[in-house]
């Protein structure tokens, strides 16, 4: 059996499923996801949250290893938290903008 390598665009799909419970809307749509490095079956993932305080971190977490190991192709999952540069809502995506309210001038 082959198994092909994940990709960019299959991590982000991925990634779409884990919502952030306070604000009901994805990490990618927030623009939580800082990068993506794929090596072989390995994803590491380096994201931040809204804030450092925020009291789901290890849910998110959690979520983001869950999600990508139910990927077929990937057998390691990396998840690095980072706090800069800092969040803020101009990293989010115009999909993510509109879900939340938040429109431009």
């Amino acid at each position: 059996m082959i198994v092909s390598h994940p990709n960019e665009q299959t991590v982000r799909d991925a990634l779409r499923q884990v919502i952030d419970p306070e604000l009901d809307c994805n990490i990618v749509d927030l623009g939580l996801i800082y990068s993506i490095h794929i090596q072989g079956t390995k994803v590491s993932v380096a994201m931040t949250l809204t804030t450092p305080a925020c009291p789901m971190q290890e849910r998110i977490a959690m979520g983001v290893q869950s999600a990508l190991l139910n990927l077929d192709s990937v057998e390691e999952v990396d998840v690095d938290l980072v706090w800069d540069p800092p969040w803020s809502p101009a990293r989010m995506t115009e999909e993510g903008r509109s879900r939340m309210g938040i429109y431009e001038s």
